[in-house]
């Protein structure tokens, strides 16, 4: 079974930085796209960015040139280094992952969820 495993989420000041990690774990062949979403108490949940196995990233507007997405292939790892923070970026972050092959059944997963990791930006 596949799961997801984020760290590094935290407080931390406006104008500051953070970085989240998510470990894709169990018996993967290959990961089509790793991602970043995030959830604002009372909001919907909405993309941060995304990167492929190409390396090809998608950004929401409000993070482009503040945040940057990257990936490890050999570990299965996706992460986020998020600068500049600002008050309005706290929220849960969510890790996601799409396309998920395995050598054993289900052989795909379509799409996983992370557990979440709540950052705080304090003013």
């Amino acid at each position: 079974q596949v799961q997801l495993v984020e760290s590094g989420g935290g407080l931390v000041q406006a104008g500051g930085s953070l970085r989240l990690s998510c470990a894709a774990s169990g018996s993967i062949l290959s990961i089509n796209t790793m991602g970043w979403y995030r959830q604002a108490p009372g909001k919907q949940r909405d993309l941060v960015a995304t990167i492929t196995s190409g390396s090809r990233t998608n950004y929401a507007d409000s993070v482009k040139g503040r945040f940057t997405i990257s990936r490890d292939n050999a570990k299965n790892t996706v992460y986020l280094q998020m600068n500049s923070l600002k008050p309005e970026d706290t929220a849960v972050y969510y890790c996601y992952t799409g396309g998920v092959r395995t050598p054993v059944p289900p052989y795909i997963y379509v799409e996983l969820w992370g557990q979440g990791a709540l950052v705080t930006v304090s003013s």
